[in-house]
């Protein structure tokens, strides 16, 4: 379906966007992630990954279905993780052994790939604005589109005979 097509290219366009921007405000700016950022790029990076199977497989109806799903709900996963960040996380001195950490660090994608995933910041110190608003604010409003948007496309794509 052409529609699902462009949309999936779309998500997964954003979403590198998303890392890519991540990536840089680290590498280039030297804002360092804390362990909920780092929980935001896998998510971003998932999110990116099943928007590239949906590309392939935009022709296969249930395949559409099925990766417009795993969109909307790792969106709903990113959505409560950015929502945690702003609220709690970012006032906690220290983001060591919260959920985030512990998932990170017993992936052990932080080892493998410390670039990507080394978390490098507390959670207070990894608060910063970027445009008035704080980053993870900016990762919210991205997942509560994904969300908004793959709901939005399952809808369509059930409602087609």
């Amino acid at each position: 379906m052409l529609h699902d097509r462009t949309g999936f290219l779309l998500v997964l366009i954003t979403s590198l966007g998303a890392l890519i921007a991540a990536l840089l405000s680290q590498h280039v700016l030297g804002m360092l992630p804390c362990a909920w950022c780092i929980l935001q790029r896998g998510l971003f990076l998932l999110i990116a990954g099943w928007a590239l199977i949906g590309f392939l497989g935009a022709s296969f109806r249930f395949w559409s279905q099925l990766n417009w799903t795993l969109i909307l709900f790792t969106a709903a996963a990113g959505i409560a993780t950015a929502w945690h960040q702003l609220t709690v996380a970012a006032k906690a001195f220290s983001c060591d052994q919260t959920l985030a950490d512990r998932i990170i660090s017993s992936s052990g994608l932080d080892a493998a790939i410390p670039w990507f995933f080394g978390i490098y910041a507390t959670c207070l110190d990894a608060s910063v604005k970027v445009f008035g608003l704080d980053f993870a604010a900016w990762g919210l409003a991205l997942f509560v589109l994904y969300a908004l948007y793959a709901l939005v496309m399952l809808v369509l794509s059930m409602r087609r005979i």
